[in-house]
């Protein structure tokens, strides 16, 4: 048979762009690496209807602008892909599927038990002419699952070693993946609350920035214990896994709930946002994986020099390292991922891993669209 191509896309809890990545996989699913990727912006104007949507799950929306969104959406993650192809000398026929996460805008597996994704992959299929798969975390979620993280899998197939491992994404939620030396141990993880959504979201209120470049302004701020004190009290952090959260929980209403942040200095703030994803994120490692000798980082917060030294701080004397030093780019990891995801769809493998979502048994994941 021979090694396939699969495109991965996805969209982060941050909005930053659709992320778009070509993976070469052989003929028994194994990763073979990167061939080609795009970071894919969003129009600005859906962008912020997005941003609004996730931030605001209870406001009233109506049926047409939330359709014409879905379509925009799978818009948008069309061209991202054809952009790709186009940039990589592919053509569609190389090409055996495409992952699409779509656009998370809603994500409840505790009162509902159900997440929902924009991206109408009926359309990405159509534009591009390649098997689509979306649809990806509700099938996990009927099977009584959180629905996330999906990327654990992943992170196991790529990362695992013969040294007990964790791998830590940071989007605007962070997750972590504990990798046992063993292999016949079970593979685990579960969101760990903020990544670097409420950094976001606090920067783009005060200096009108997307994000904190290398941290360099919660480096210019004090981070304030009367704050962190309030924030760590969140019974999120306390709760035994499987868990998962968004953006939609942990946002700046949330910051504000416990504390008045307009008596404190913006950037004061920011450092201790900042302060409070890495002791989030170093704490439930510390709980989760005590024995882990490295901790890989992916996602944009493998980007923010600041945050990347606290949490080597707080979790020395362990190695923290971007996934680069594993071989692959932090950037790319979750586009990898639903790269992935879509062979196994295609190819009717199971896709998550029961320890980590909760779910009742292993499944395949998604729906398959043709064009």
């Amino acid at each position: 048979m021979g090694s396939t191509i699969c495109l991965g896309l996805i969209s982060g809890t941050s909005l930053d762009a659709i992320d778009a990545a070509a993976c070469r996989f052989d003929e028994q699913g194994r990763w073979q690496g990167l061939l080609a990727t795009r970071s894919h912006p969003y129009p600005p104007g859906l962008r912020g209807e997005l941003l609004d949507l996730q931030a605001q799950p209870d406001q009233k929306l109506s049926l047409r602008d939330f359709a014409r969104m879905d379509a925009q959406v799978g818009d948008c993650f069309a061209e991202a892909a054809q952009a790709l192809l186009q940039q990589a000398g592919l053509s569609s026929a190389q090409i055996s599927a495409i992952g699409s996460h779509g656009q998370t805008v809603f994500h409840d597996p505790q009162q509902i038990g159900t997440s929902l994704q924009l991206g109408d992959p009926n359309r990405i299929a159509a534009r591009t002419g390649i098997a689509t798969v979306g649809d990806l975390r509700r099938a996990d979620m009927a099977l009584g699952g959180q629905g996330a993280p999906l990327v654990p899998a992943f992170h196991q197939a790529v990362f695992a070693s013969d040294l007990p491992r964790a791998v830590v994404n940071i989007g605007g939620i962070a997750n972590i993946t504990v990798l046992p030396a063993n292999p016949q141990q079970a593979v685990f993880g579960f969101d760990t609350g903020p990544g670097n959504g409420l950094m976001d979201e606090w920067i783009q209120l005060h200096r009108q920035r997307t994000y904190d470049a290398d941290g360099g302004w919660a480096a210019s701020g004090v981070a304030q214990d009367a704050l962190l004190r309030a924030w760590l009290a969140e019974p999120y952090f306390a709760a035994a896994a499987p868990k998962s959260t968004g953006r939609d929980y942990f946002k700046l209403d949330w910051a504000r709930h416990p504390a008045d942040l307009s008596a404190y200095r913006p950037q004061d703030v920011q450092a201790s946002l900042l302060e409070l994803s890495a002791r989030s994120i170093a704490e439930a490692l510390l709980r989760a994986a005590p024995q882990s000798a490295e901790v890989l980082i992916c996602g944009g917060g493998a980007r923010n020099g600041e945050l990347m030294r606290r949490l080597a701080e707080l979790l020395a004397p362990r190695a923290v390292r971007s996934t680069s030093a594993a071989g692959l780019d932090p950037d790319w990891v979750e586009a990898a991922a639903f790269a992935w995801l879509a062979w196994r769809r295609v190819h009717e493998v199971a896709g998550n891993l029961p320890a980590v979502t909760g779910a009742s048994r292993s499944a395949v994941l998604g729906g398959l669209y043709r064009p």
